[in-house]
């Protein structure tokens, strides 16, 4: 169902230098990119990770003619980094790609696109308490409008949190084509028109907060970092601007040779540049990719080098 982004740039920048490389793939999905690099290097091992364990079940099945050098977790990734379960076997490489399958839109039947209608679930993980249901019908009209503008970047955010309200109070909101329809009457017609539908942003905001996507990704770089072998690569493929944001800042403060505040006279902290960052700019799809794959318009990927272990 899916087709992964960036292969050939992902190739290149994490392809392996020696015999045996490990790579941590922390977000398998159905396994496109691991393919690759299975494919292409005979002796390459990957650990595959993923929450959701019905994608896992795909990529599993598609990467049976390399079974002998693929393990997998049907895991979070930075519960899988924090808990480190390879004792002292560190990864070579470590890649992140951070977009929704096409598998969860098309046949998760979990509510992850307003193209279908479906129940209103958006768990990627059918273990974690609380779903997008529960969200759009139990939250105050404050935080809803608040979880909308900061996770969405929706402007109307408490226009439509209005709206939502306001019809919940007749009968619970059950399905993506209820919400759709509510945040549809809820704005302006001049906003129905535009580049995107109006109910892409909301329904992003509560993607992101039902299985904590932001709150993950702020914790696992620290977390991954530290577990990755000196001299190896990580790379991260985000999907909006508050992915990219995370990652560019956290590359970007682990790129510095002092960690001071700018008004201390003199360095006093010691610091050392942990990662050299290989992607001064983020790498984007070319517009072969973007014709054949439209989803990898908005992929940036960003990749650094580690150059020191560190103490935290």
């Amino acid at each position: 169902m899916h087709s992964s982004v960036l292969k050939e740039e992902v190739y290149r920048y994490l392809e392996p230098k020696v015999q045996n490389e490990l790579l941590i793939d922390a977000t398998l999905g159905e396994g496109g990119h691991s393919e690759v690099f299975l494919e292409r290097s005979e002796d390459i091992r990957v650990v595959g990770l993923d929450a959701d364990q019905e994608i896992l079940s795909v990529a599993k099945e598609r990467l049976i003619p390399f079974s002998d050098r693929v393990r997998t977790f049907n895991i979070w990734f930075n519960t899988f980094f924090s808990h480190y379960p390879l004792g002292n076997e560190r990864p070579d490489k470590i890649l992140f790609d951070l977009g929704i399958s096409n598998f969860h839109y098309k046949k998760a039947r979990r509510g992850f696109s307003f193209e279908r209608d479906e129940p209103l679930d958006m768990r990627l993980d059918h273990r974690l308490e609380i779903s997008a249901m529960d969200i759009i019908n139990e939250y105050p009209e404050n935080e809803l409008a608040d979880l909308i503008f900061d996770f969405g970047e929706e402007r109307l955010s408490r226009r439509i949190a209005r709206a939502v309200v306001l019809a919940r109070k007749t009968s619970p909101i059950e399905t993506t084509g209820e919400l759709k329809e509510i945040i549809w009457q809820a704005v302006p017609v001049s906003y129905r028109y535009g580049r995107i539908h109006p109910a892409t942003r909301t329904f992003q905001a509560i993607r992101i907060v039902v299985n904590g996507e932001l709150a993950r990704l702020s914790v696992v770089l620290q977390q991954a970092l530290m577990v990755l072998k000196k001299g190896g690569r990580m790379g991260v493929i985000s999907f909006h601007s508050l992915e990219d944001r995370i990652v560019k800042e956290f590359f970007r403060e682990k790129n510095k040779q002092c960690t001071c505040p700018p008004e201390w006279p003199i360095c006093k902290c010691g610091g050392i540049r942990v990662v050299d960052i290989l992607t001064k700019k983020p790498v984007t799809a070319g517009d072969d990719e973007m014709k054949e794959n439209p989803s990898s318009r908005s992929a940036k990927f960003r990749v650094v080098e580690k150059l020191e272990e560190e103490t935290v």
